[in-house]
């Protein structure tokens, strides 16, 4: 079993220690016999590595690719639409975190410019937040828009069996989470009756540390088993992430690709089992939309009929509507590692942080917002 070098100790103080940071980036430099090229799948990775100036000071050779990580990046046009029609309702209050507020759907309208139509929107922190909501005002439908990967379905499950438990019947979920195994493995074999293009020459993977608290290591072993790809379970420190691309280096080297957890002071290889016991009962895996990479089979967590009251797609008969794309927008190559955000025409230009045209640059996750934060 692969075994992390860096104990907790160090990994935890690795931001300040510099003198390991640049040990380990020389460690990468003599190490690195061919070009390697990475992709991350996790926002927080995302801002990590740009914000600690850890990209400009990779080895040459060495390239980051940034993947379909940022859970409100990859909400899908259509929930967009879906989640606009239903703030409409002037009996329902949308409940959701703050990075949606702004991520634009059909003419540009979002949570935000509906609330200026007289949308009842509110920003909370935890689906029992919404919960408490709903408790406070009877009279009003409680909605809260469950986006994200697995780290955060098992909290909404959990509020869905209080609500179910408390008998509340003005409060439901619009269920859009997405599970990350699935679109890794489109990204390797791309499905081309979706013409889904894939980025050339990933060589490893560098796997969400918050989502494989849940999942465990189990989930991806595809990708070393059927793929031939590493992936490394890593922490956010920039000595996590070094160590974790010497990992790949070393597992190339030798010809054996793994999925190792480098993350053990945080990460157990068997994952949260009472958590994802909590997340099965209450949903059951369903097809979902992902934004550039389209249907998905099996790559979503849909609302068990036992808990159907609490299904706000089928409590107020929604569907996802067929919308144009955002025009001009190219989140959706970004989000599959095929363009850098530097390279959109939109970006820096009409698509600011402060005047986003993509979620990429609207969510604090996004490579985008990223990528103009920290590299221009």
């Amino acid at each position: 079993m692969e075994t992390s070098t860096l104990t907790p100790l160090t990994a935890s103080a690795a931001l300040a220690n510099p003198e390991l940071c640049r040990n380990l980036l020389k460690r990468l430099e003599e190490s690195l016999d061919a070009p390697l090229r990475f992709m991350e799948v996790c926002g927080t990775h995302t801002v990590a590595i740009f914000r600690s100036g850890l990209r400009s000071l990779l080895p040459e050779g060495v390239t980051h690719l940034s993947g379909p990580g940022c859970p409100v990046c990859v909400t899908h046009d259509r929930e967009i639409a879906a989640v606009l029609e239903l703030a409409l309702n002037e009996n329902c209050t949308i409940a959701t975190f703050g990075d949606l507020l702004r991520v634009p759907g059909p003419d540009g309208l979002s949570l935000k410019k509906a609330m200026a139509r007289g949308a009842s929107v509110e920003v909370v922190y935890s689906p029992l937040d919404a919960l408490a909501l709903a408790q406070k005002h009877p009279d009003r439908e409680i909605v809260f828009l469950g986006v994200g990967f697995e780290t955060t379905a098992p909290a909404v499950a959990a509020t869905i069996q209080q609500a179910a438990k408390t008998g509340l019947a003005n409060f439901s979920v619009l269920a859009f989470h997405k599970l990350v195994p699935p679109a890794l493995k489109v990204l390797l074999e791309p499905d081309q009756n979706r013409a889904t293009e894939a980025p050339a020459g990933i060589d490893a993977f560098l796997l969400p540390g918050h989502v494989c608290t849940i999942t465990g290591l189990e989930p991806f072993r595809f990708l070393a088993e059927s793929c031939g790809k590493s992936g490394i379970v890593g922490g956010f420190d920039p000595a996590d992430i070094l160590e974790a691309l010497l990992l790949m280096v070393r597992l190339r080297k030798e010809g054996r690709p793994a999925v190792v957890n480098s993350y053990r002071r945080v990460v157990a290889d068997e994952g949260n089992p009472k958590a994802r016991s909590v997340c099965l009962e209450v949903f059951e895996p369903a097809d979902a939309l992902w934004r550039g990479i389209g249907l998905l089979p099996q790559s979503g967590l849909a609302i068990r009929p036992a808990y159907a009251p609490y299904d706000a797609m089928r409590k107020f008969a929604l569907s996802l509507p067929e919308v144009p794309p955002i025009r001009g927008c190219q989140c959706g190559e970004v989000l599959k590692g095929l363009l850098p955000p530097d390279q959109c025409r939109l970006f820096g230009k009409a698509c600011t942080p402060a005047n986003p045209v993509g979620p990429c640059m609207v969510s604090t996750e996004g490579s985008c917002s990223a990528y103009y934060k920290y590299s221009t």
